[in-house]
């Protein structure tokens, strides 16, 4: 049975992987946020040109559906990596996101 996911063990495989390839000194923030632009800019490049009823649909296709999975995933590294870098808690900072936007757009 293999053990569940959590993010500070997914920041240590990818900082072991990193680490393996001796490439820590390009894992600058710029770099990594960078690197995080790019991918993101490479998911957005697959939902361009789809009709809004087309992107809900992404996930039907089994080659579309592995392009759009590896670049989340590609995304999130690069965001783990940057929060890794600069200290941040991801899950924290997500978690007081949503309570100031909870305060500063209060629900009708």
């Amino acid at each position: 049975m293999t053990e569940p996911l959590d993010v500070a063990k997914l920041q240590r495989r990818l900082a072991e992987f990193a680490a393996a390839r001796n490439w820590q000194p390009y894992h600058t923030p710029k770099n990594l946020v960078s690197a995080l632009s790019v991918e993101a800019s490479e998911l957005v490049e697959i939902f361009q040109w789809l009709t809004p009823e087309e992107s809900t649909r992404v996930m039907d296709d089994p080659d579309s559906a592995h392009r759009v999975t590896d670049e989340v995933a590609d995304v999130l590294a690069y965001l783990l990596q940057l929060c890794e870098v600069l200290g941040i808690d991801p899950l924290a900072a997500l978690d007081a996101k949503i309570d100031r936007n909870e305060r500063r757009f209060p629900a009708p």
